[in-house]
């Protein structure tokens, strides 16, 4: 099994030693390899910004939450609750968006792509 890495860097030596084992019909793997580790790989950064601004929401809801326990004025509370409820949206949002990307991201990762061997044969025991 070769690393993804080693992939990503040397496409060119994957594919020749591809076809030094004259098996061409596998070389588009190679390209569909890299674009699919492409797409993952910007997923994974979108998925860490997403959390990256829900924690800042999050944190940001504390403070808020103890003016809110002090505050005496309705109109004041009103405002507060305002915003700790646009956080509280903000951050669900994310994290719809984020369950979206990791939905994406799972077939590929779990899912090997594999070309059939169109030369294997069926073994079948003769009695």
């Amino acid at each position: 099994m070769l690393d993804i890495k080693f992939v990503r860097e040397n496409p060119d030596a994957v594919k020749e030693n591809i076809k030094k084992k004259f098996q061409d019909a596998k070389l588009p793997l190679v390209d569909e390899v890299i674009e699919k580790d492409a797409k993952y790989r910007a997923c994974l950064k979108e998925v860490e910004a997403l959390k990256a601004a829900r924690n800042k929401l999050s944190k940001a809801n504390g403070p808020l939450f103890g003016q809110l326990k002090k505050c005496t004025d309705e109109a004041q509370k009103a405002e507060l609750q305002a915003q700790i409820d646009a956080n509280n949206a903000a951050v669900k949002a994310d994290a719809d968006k984020m369950a979206e990307l990791e939905k994406e991201e799972e077939p590929s990762e779990n899912k090997r792509d594999h070309a059939p061997e169109e030369d294997t044969e069926k073994r079948v025991k003769v009695d």
